[in-house]
C-alpha cells in the first residue's frame, strides 16, 4: 500500500538492518560532548529535500528514504535541552527538523527501518526496545544533564514508557500529534493542549498518498496485464475498442480507489474501506458505461461495472494502512473477509469479458 506499510521490519530490539545510507547534505556540522562529536543538521529544507519528497509519494524508491538512526543537534544545544524522538523515514525527520529552526535540541532518531512514526510503531520498529538500544547506545546519559525523552504521541502504541525508564532511568514524556505543534509545547513546558492531542484525518492528509497508490500503474504485473490485453487485441482474440475499454476500465477503477474515495472519504456510506471504494467505483463504472453507448452487451456490461467496482475496492482498501480511523485488528478483519470477495469478483468479470467476446 501503501505509503505507510514501507519494506519488512526486523524483530523489534535486534540488530540494526545493514543498510547504504546515502550522503547526507542536510548535515551542518557537530557539536562536542562528553560522548564524543554529535552530527549537527540544518533545519531549512533544501530544494533537494523537496524533491526527495515528492519522490516519496510518487512511489519512487520509497524503501529507500532513510536516514542513519543515532543523535543529532540542532542549534547549538547543552545538557540541559530538550531530547525529541523521531523516526529515521525521513520524511518524519524532515517534518521535525524543519519545525525546529531558531532552537535548539537534541534529535534521538530510532531505526524503524524507513517506516513512518506511527506505522513503525504498530510493526513494532518504533518501540521500547529500539528507544531503549539508542538512549544506550548514544550514550545519551551522558550528554544530557535531564532524564526526559519527548516521544512523538503516535508512537505510543509501540513504546512502554516504564519499561523504558526502568531499563535506562529516562522518562517518556508524549509530545504532540504534529511536529507543526512542536514549537507550542516546548515552549509551554512540555504541555500538549486537547487540540495537539487531536488526531485529524483532513483532505489534505488523505490525498498525501494518493501518488503512492497510483503509482501501481508501474508495478511489472500490472504492466504485463496491459500487454497482454494489447496481445490479445493483436492476434484477433479481442477487438481493440474492447481492449481500449478494459484498459479505460482499469484506469477509472484505480482513480475511483486511490482519488475519489479519499476525496469523499467521509461521504461514501460504510465503514470498510473496501466497501467504500466498492461503491465509488461502481458509481464510476456505470459512468463509463454510459458513455459506450449500446456498442456493448449485457455479458460486456456485467464484466465492465463488476471489474471497476473490484479494482476500486482493492485500491481503497489500501487507506486502511494509512488512515487514523483503523487499527491493526480493524485491517486484518477487513482483509480476511475482503480480498476473498474481490477474487470471486475478478473471476466473474473475466469470464463476463470471455463471453462477451465470444458471443
Amino acid at each position: 500500500m501503501s505509503e505507510c506499510c514501507g519494506p519488512s521490519p526486523s524483530c523489534c530490539g535486534g540488530a540494526a538492518e545493514e543498510y547504504p545510507y546515502s550522503e547526507a547534505p542536510y548535515l551542518s556540522g557537530s557539536v562536542s560532548t562528553l560522548f564524543g562529536e554529535v552530527p549537527a543538521v540544518a533545519t531549512a529544507l533544501t530544494r533537494a529535500d523537496r524533491l526527495g519528497t515528492l519522490r516519496v509519494r510518487l512511489g519512487l524508491r520509497r524503501g529507500h528514504y532513510r536516514i542513519r538512526p543515532g543523535l543529532y543537534a540542532i542549534g547549538k544545544p547543552d545538557d540541559t535541552t530538550p531530547v525529541l524522538v523521531t523516526a529515521n523515514y525521513k520524511l518524519s525527520f524532515d517534518a521535525v527538523r524543519s519545525e525546529l529552526a531558531g532552537r535548539d535540541a537534541w534529535l534521538l532518531v530510532l531505526d524503524t527501518q524507513g517506516v513512518n512514526v506511527w506505522c513503525a510503531a504498530g510493526k513494532g520498529t518504533f518501540g521500547t526496545d529500539e528507544v531503549v538500544r539508542q538512549i544506550r547506545e548514544t550514550g545519551l546519559a551522558n550528554v544530557v544533564g535531564h532524564l526526559t525523552v519527548v516521544l512523538p504521541q503516535l508512537g505510543a502504541p509501540g513504546v512502554a514508557a516504564h519499561e523504558v525508564r526502568a531499563a535506562t532511568g529516562f522518562r517518556v514524556v508524549y509530545g504532540p500529534v504534529r511536529a507543526a505543534d512542536l514549537p507550542a509545547f516546548l515552549d509551554s513546558q512540555m504541555h500538549a493542549t486537547p487540540e495537539m492531542r487531536r488526531v485529524r484525518f483532513g483532505l489534505a492528509d488523505r490525498l498525501t498518498v494518493t501518488g503512492t497508490e497510483l503509482a501501481i500503474v508501474r508495478d511489472p504485473r500490472v504492466l504485463a496485464g496491459a500487454a497482454a490485453l494489447l496481445l490479445a487485441a493483436t492476434l484477433g482474440w479481442l477487438s481493440f475498442p474492447t481492449v481500449l475499454l478494459a484498459l479505460t476500465a482499469g484506469l477509472a477503477g484505480l482513480l475511483a480507489g486511490a482519488l475519489l474515495v479519499p476525496i469523499a472519504l467521509p461521504w461514501i456510506p460504510g465503514r470498510a474501506f473496501s466497501l467504500k471504494g466498492a461503491l465509488a467505483g461502481t458509481v464510476a463504472g456505470l459512468a463509463l458505461l454510459a458513455t459506450a453507448g449500446r456498442t456493448i452487451d449485457t455479458a460486456g456490461s456485467i464484466a465492465l461495472v463488476l471489474g471497476v467496482a473490484t479494482i476500486s475496492s482493492f485500491s481503497a482498501m489500501n487507506y486502511t494502512g494509512a488512515s487514523t480511523y483503523t487499527s491493526l485488528s480493524g485491517v486484518l478483519w477487513e482483509m480476511r473477509r475482503a480480498v476473498p470477495l474481490q477474487l470471486i469478483a475478478t473471476v466473474t468479470a473475466l469470464v463476463a469479458l470471455v463471453v462477451s467476446a465470444l458471443w
